[in-house]
């Protein structure tokens, strides 16, 4: 069991939410952070009543370019994980949905894990330990036409964990990139991407194990980790496959299938790893 202090951002839900279930049911003490503190709360509640782990709560809003700093004001001497895990997508032409969503994902997704991560690291490399967990996307490997801005959220994160990673060589600190595919989480929801090819077309993975090949990937100082053999073959053949031809496939995913082609269940591969987990 770890003595190791994990903070996870984006902790209500989600992979978040199963990062947190994970890293407890390894014996971390924990500090869970999310925007709306009645939900963070029952988290909490619930987590440290089934392992009986230290779980702190901070309700924050990461898109407010201060938080990152008052976090660290109130635990970054007692961090010794970081995972950024909180962020958001929109689905739908870049010229048609409102300005706000774009501006909120760069605040969410890229600015407030710089912040976080230059906060935190830098206290990290001078104590002589520590680690960072970055969950990018598979969407960081590939352009993502009708959803242009959150892949290039995620390519941020991508090339910025990657980077660290190599700068953090010859440190005691190691830094790594989860890149999980479709997951069966709100995410699509909340992105109007419900009924898009990406989650009625391509395998989707439990929240639980992305959770736990993060975790594990984490753990052993792995610089990216792709959950899933669809998705690890996935990102090979991107790498290989001419930009513009990515592009067009990326396109094609995103777009809405019949109604009568739609077969994802949202909470379907949740319900059946929770299941899996408890026999």
């Amino acid at each position: 069991m770890s003595t190791e202090k994990a903070l996870i951002t984006g902790a209500t839900s989600g992979i978040g939410l199963h990062l947190a279930r994970e890293f407890a049911s390894h014996g971390h003490p924990l500090v869970l952070v999310a925007p709306v503190g009645g939900e963070l709360r029952d988290v909490c509640r619930q987590i440290q009543g089934e392992f009986g782990v230290e779980v702190m709560a901070i309700a924050a809003d990461l898109r407010e370019p201060a938080a990152p700093e008052r976090l660290f004001q109130q635990v970054g001497e007692t961090v010794d994980i970081l995972v950024n895990n909180a962020g958001h997508g929109q689905k739908g032409a870049f010229w048609d949905y409102p300005m706000d969503e774009d501006i909120s994902m760069l605040r969410l997704n890229v600015e407030a894990v710089v912040r976080m991560t230059k906060v935190f690291v830098a206290h990290m490399v001078r104590r002589g330990h520590g680690r960072v967990l970055n969950v990018a996307s598979v969407a960081g490997f590939v352009p993502g036409p009708g959803m242009a801005t959150y892949h290039a959220t995620k390519a941020f994160v991508l090339s910025l964990s990657e980077s660290l990673a190599t700068e953090l060589e010859d440190t005691a600190v190691t830094l790594t990139a989860l890149c999980p595919g479709p997951t069966d989480t709100d995410f699509f929801i909340k992105a109007d991407a419900l009924a898009s090819g990406n989650v009625n077309k391509a395998p989707v993975m439990a929240p639980q194990d992305v959770a736990r090949e993060g975790y594990d990937g984490l753990m052993s100082g792995d610089r990216v980790v792709v959950p899933g053999a669809a998705n690890k073959a996935m990102v090979f053949s991107r790498r290989v496959l001419p930009e513009s031809v990515q592009a067009k496939w990326q396109e094609q995913m995103v777009a809405d299938v019949p109604p009568d082609k739609q077969r994802y269940h949202r909470g379907e591969k949740e319900a059946e790893a929770e299941a899996r987990d408890a026999s």
